[in-house]
């Protein structure tokens, strides 16, 4: 089942794991070998978690890369499904034989 308006796991990432560490943007990012920039984006809700990104998450703070690809993909849908009805898409029926 669907989770109800899932958060974006920047903000968890942000939320329930740097700031109890007191960790700031600039250390974590050197500590995951890539750019503030990136991070920032990821924190801020504005970039996604990508596979090659879980799995520094999950070498850096051991929650499984598979764990934060989830949680990005249930938001991701969550969006996705909040503008559904924009989508001009006719269902598609297979023709009798």
């Amino acid at each position: 089942m669907a989770m109800f308006n899932p958060p974006h796991p920047g903000e968890v990432l942000r939320e329930d794991i740097l700031k109890p560490l007191g960790l700031s943007i600039a250390d974590t990012a050197e500590q995951l070998g890539v750019s503030r920039k990136t991070l920032s984006k990821v924190l801020n809700c504005r970039g996604a978690i990508t596979p090659e990104m879980a799995v520094r998450l999950e070498k850096a703070f051991k929650p499984c890369a598979e764990s934060w690809l989830s949680h990005q993909a249930a938001y991701d849908l969550w969006q996705a499904r909040k503008k559904a009805e924009s989508f001009c898409v006719k269902p598609i029926i297979a023709p009798a034989h």
